[in-house]
């Protein structure tokens, strides 16, 4: 995803990017273009595991569950597929899950060719890396759809991490970003913030400033690819508040 502080419309040559990622999916409709097209790959790189957890959750082996997330997404990255399936009111996430949903309950004998290994794959994707997330994350044994969401937030939030990481390190940063992370999503009492300043040779002011404004950014960011996932962007606080209740399921 892109790097740009705002999803405003960008007027860099070659932005295929400059509406958010789903609204340009959704306006293309049938009438599929690079741009769409690439939006869609890359809203799926992001949100794949999710669906294969999904699946697992179903009572599927891991050997099934990748032949099916696999199948699934050769399908939906197909011409035309996106004209068949209602857009769930704007929202990729619920979008994702309701095109799973209708492929498992009407599509799975028709793949039943595409073997694994055979043909070419629509996208790379780490299947060993995703058994072993399922496996931590099966513990809690949330249903299917919590599952989902719980998973959705996880990747969500580890987008808007990566994104804030590489904001660090292009403002040669780097250094101050890894000491600092921890800070994002945990509290910051102040034993640890003196730490943090000694070890970066800062004042405490100073990296409690720091602190700041990285949460700040953190929170921008979030947003941001909050609202590259919707159509609608006043949706944004219903999907967090959505997105962030899966860890309380």
């Amino acid at each position: 995803m892109t790097s740009e502080h705002s999803s405003q419309p960008s007027s860099a040559p070659g932005d295929i990017f400059a509406t958010t990622h789903w609204t340009v999916v959704l306006a293309a409709g049938r009438r599929h273009t690079p741009q769409s097209d690439a939006a869609l790959e890359e809203l799926c790189r992001t949100y794949w595991f999710p669906l294969y957890a999904y699946v697992r959750r179903r009572g599927h082996t891991k050997e099934d569950a990748e032949d099916l997330t696999q199948a699934f997404f050769a399908r939906l990255l197909e011409k035309n597929f996106l004209a068949g399936v209602d857009n769930e009111k704007g929202k990729f996430r619920a979008f994702l899950l309701a095109a799973l949903k209708h492929f498992l309950a009407n599509e799975w004998d028709k793949s039943q060719a595409q073997k694994r290994g055979g043909g070419s794959l629509p996208l790379s994707l780490d299947w060993q890396t995703a058994d072993t997330k399922f496996q931590v994350a099966a513990t809690s044994e949330p249903s299917p759809d919590q599952a989902f969401d719980r998973e959705w937030a996880l990747a969500l939030l580890a987008k808007v991490i990566e994104r804030l990481e590489s904001e660090c390190a292009a403002e040669g940063k780097a250094k101050i970003f890894a000491q600092l992370k921890r800070f994002l999503t945990a509290g910051t009492g102040g034993a640890a913030q003196s730490e943090v300043a000694k070890t970066l040779g800062l004042e405490e002011g100073a990296a409690r400033v720091a602190i700041h404004r990285l949460r700040k950014r953190y929170r921008q960011l979030l947003r941001e690819e909050i609202s590259q996932t919707l159509a609608d962007p006043a949706q944004v606080d219903e999907e967090m508040r959505a997105l962030f209740g899966a860890f309380g399921s």
